[in-house]
């Protein structure tokens, strides 16, 4: 294994980083002085606004061009609001609103609250069209299923962000919309030919990129009929042929963390899925969340040995390290920061609420939120309706095991409203609806991907495309509960 002191710097630039707690510890530091691209930022990284501005700072002083890289998606994926919800709805809202110039705003308020932290790449927008109702990773996260729709968003999105000065990083390329699992957990497949990703999956990654998006994050998803039995992140044929060469990308490619299953495990180690990227033309890895200076070394050695070994061309590591500094030099160019506008948020989340029904027939009701999990891109984040209620009890159950008996007797005489995430997809909880619906009035809340069911008897359904804070406010003034 190679130790030129030149190769592991090199390796270096191309790498993003991770560490735990809300304060940089020295070898994160001391890994940013020696030339590491950067790092990324989760929630647990964030305990306020600014606190996280005083990070980013230590981090920026042991390198003035470090790239800070954060999932902020608005919507069901956020960072900095991972402890409240974050106050802007996701895609699927302003998908459903279809109005670009909101979108562009809303992302442009994003983006300055980014700016204001000292984030200067966003690991979003999430330009994948959604296809499969049941996607267990996408979903709500999805401007939308009509691949027009999803282009013009994405551009939206790109242009908002970026006028704040944040790169955008469009994702997960070459579309991750059709899958049925989850990269975190194993490596989807998406089996269709190329003549369908290019109608279906492809137009928003192309409009993200006439947009100036500057970069483009790559998904551990295969599709046989171009990567074989590799995920696309270690795919020539998608990376370099399909991105760079025939949608004309000039700026950053960015893997999904290779931690991942659907990295990881393909390739045998992070490593080896490092060495794996950059030969297919990677520019940034992404290492994961789970992060320590060993796991950093151990890359870059392995990067440092496969140039020497001829693994990998030198001039493919010198090109990924130069659109690194291309992209870190784009983010230090001074732009007029937007004002934070978390008014707008609330006002695109009440633009977004679908109302079937008459929700004025389940007045002073008994509110049932349904527990759900999380998504690994998610996290844990408060969602539904408790901190919007006027007084108006809510009672959390699981729907797996409780009764209609149950509800019915907490509600008394009172209607009942249900509310959840993607309701339909659990048996046990369609069941709970429909019973109930026999007996009294009983509304639906959706703040999943939604779906066609609609039960029997049910006096309103409200569908929000999301579960941000935002989302929540808008349901409770739709259902006349709010504070």
């Amino acid at each position: 294994m190679s130790h030129d002191p030149g190769l592991r710097r090199l390796a270096l630039r191309t790498l993003l980083a991770a560490f735990p707690g809300t304060t940089a510890p020295d070898w994160a530091l001391e890994l940013v002085a020696d030339g590491l691209a950067g790092h990324t930022l989760f929630g647990t990284n964030v305990a306020g606004a600014e606190q996280l501005a005083r990070l980013t700072g230590t981090l920026r002083s042991a390198r003035p061009d470090v790239l800070l890289a954060i999932d902020e998606e608005g919507g069901d994926v956020t960072r900095l609001g991972h402890l409240t919800g974050s106050p802007y709805p996701g895609n699927a809202a302003l998908g459903a609103v279809d109005d670009p110039d909101l979108t562009r705003r809303v992302y442009a308020a994003v983006g300055g609250d980014l700016a204001a932290a000292g984030v200067n790449l966003n690991l979003a927008p999430t330009v994948d069209v959604n296809t499969a109702d049941d996607n267990p990773i996408i979903g709500t996260r999805s401007f939308g299923a009509d691949p027009a729709l999803v282009a013009r968003h994405a551009a939206a999105a790109v242009t908002g962000l970026e006028s704040a000065g944040v790169a955008a990083c469009a994702k997960h390329f070459p579309g991750h919309g059709a899958t049925v699992s989850d990269s975190h957990l194993e490596l989807p497949t998406v089996d269709v030919t190329p003549d369908v990703l290019h109608r279906r999956d492809l137009p928003p990654f192309a409009a993200a990129v006439a947009a100036g998006s500057q970069a483009v994050m790559s998904a551990h998803i295969r599709v046989p009929a171009l990567t074989g039995d590799l995920p696309a992140t270690f795919s020539r044929a998608v990376l370099t042929g399909l991105l760079r060469d025939e949608l004309g990308f000039r700026g950053a490619i960015v893997t999904d963390a290779l931690e991942m299953r659907g990295a990881a495990g393909a390739a045998g180690s992070v490593p080896l899925a490092a060495v794996a990227a950059l030969a297919a033309g990677a520019d940034l890895l992404c290492i994961g969340a789970v992060v320590d200076r060993d796991l950093v070394e151990a890359v870059a050695a392995e990067i440092a040995g496969a140039v020497t070994d001829g693994r990998l061309a030198a001039s493919r590591l010198e090109g990924a390290a130069a659109r690194t500094a291309a992209l870190a030099a784009w983010t230090a160019t001074p732009r007029p920061a937007a004002a934070e506008d978390h008014a707008l948020g609330l006002a695109a989340a009440r633009r977004a609420v679908r109302v079937e029904g008459a929700p004025r027939e389940l007045a002073a009701p008994l509110i049932v939120q349904l527990t759900s999990g999380s998504s690994i891109a998610e996290g844990s984040v408060p969602w539904g309706l408790r901190p919007h209620l006027d007084g108006t009890e809510l009672l959390e159950v699981a729907a797996v095991s409780t009764t209609p008996e149950q509800v019915a007797a907490a509600a008394g005489d009172r209607p009942v409203v249900v509310v959840g995430r993607r309701i339909h997809s659990s048996p046990e909880a369609r069941a709970l609806v429909e019973k109930l619906a026999q007996g009294r009035p009983v509304g639906v809340v959706e703040m999943g991907w939604p779906s066609s069911w609609r039960p029997a008897g049910v006096r309103a359904f409200v569908v929000t495309y999301g579960a941000s804070r935002a989302n929540g406010q808008a349901a409770a003034e739709v259902l006349g509960v709010a504070v």
